[in-house]
């Protein structure tokens, strides 16, 4: 019995050792280097093994009632045109922890184009879509009613991909609903560091490919800090990336601003005070007023 306890006494010491020992460090994220190729190689391979339904879009060109749908090349799908032949390939630079740029490339279709306005990366967009995984998971999806995505707080590939798309036409229906047709239609497959990359996000495991079908609707062009400035016109390098414009340096890009310059005079008050439609530039510096700190 002495001997029973004794292995009970050890056992249980045991136990508090483990309870006690410090929780172990998050595993810090792979880098960006690293990553991309792995991300790369895994689209190409997805891209060459699978294959979209053209042939209800070429059997049916003016039928908006048909979603892109994907499946694998094989069995009675075996002679189909892969993926791979179709895409085209855009190249995003991130810059990692180093400081070090990474380009990261994503592919997309565009399966019909659209007839209006194309949005900006910046606008306001209502679209109906299904995201998957690779192993073709569904983790969201919303293909009957459309919603509005502001592009600004989408994941990057996503917003990237809008803007190749144009929206369609709508009427109104008796009873308050709409009817949409001839509207883009596309689908973008895209790299982990252009989605969620190192976050667990519910049903998505970090470091996972993304793929979006998409259908863009409708487009309204966004100012977001309402200084009567077009986000997208907020762009000042005119480098197509509102973003990475901030000319105050106060760490809030200029479509967010509504004082761009910081020199405590709104931009909507600056911008064009003798209502010409131009932005003034009143010491005739070659710096519009509402960006110019030293014109206030």
């Amino acid at each position: 019995m002495k001997y029973y306890n004794r292995l009970i006494c050890i056992s249980l010491f045991l136990v508090f050792l483990l309870g006690c020992k410090k929780d172990e460090a998050p595993e810090p994220p792979v880098e960006l280097d690293v990553q991309a190729p792995l991300d790369d190689e895994a689209l190409v391979n997805y891209l060459q093994s699978h294959f979209y339904n053209y042939e209800d879009f070429q059997n049916d060109p003016d039928n908006h009632n048909i979603t892109i749908s994907i499946d694998t090349i094989a069995d009675e799908n075996s002679d189909k045109t892969p993926l791979w032949d179709q895409v085209q390939n855009k190249s995003v630079d991130l810059t990692d922890a180093s400081g070090n740029t990474i380009s990261n490339k994503m592919y997309y279709l565009v399966v019909k184009e659209g007839v209006g306005e194309k949005p900006t990366a910046v606008d306001s967009t209502f679209v109906t879509y299904k995201g998957t995984l690779l192993n073709r998971m569904v983790f969201d999806v919303r293909e009957e009613l459309p919603i509005w995505f502001d592009l600004t707080g989408v994941v990057r590939g996503f917003r990237e991909f809008i803007p190749e798309l144009r929206p369609g036409t709508h009427t109104l229906n008796d009873d308050g609903t709409y009817e949409f047709d001839d509207f883009g239609q596309g689908v973008v497959f895209i790299p982990s560091a252009l989605g969620y990359y190192a976050q667990n996000i519910a049903s998505i495991p970090k470091y996972s490919p993304l793929v979006f079908s998409v259908a863009l609707h409708k487009v309204n062009p966004a100012d977001h800090d309402n200084d009567g400035v077009l986000s997208i016109d907020e762009d000042v390098d005119a480098d197509g990336d509102p973003f990475n414009d901030d000319t105050d340096e106060d760490r809030v890009p200029n479509f967010r601003d509504a004082d761009d310059d910081g020199d405590g005079t709104l931009t909507k008050t600056e911008y064009d005070r003798d209502g010409d439609g131009e932005a003034d530039d009143d010491d005739e510096d070659g710096i519009p007023d509402y960006l110019d700190i030293d014109n206030t």
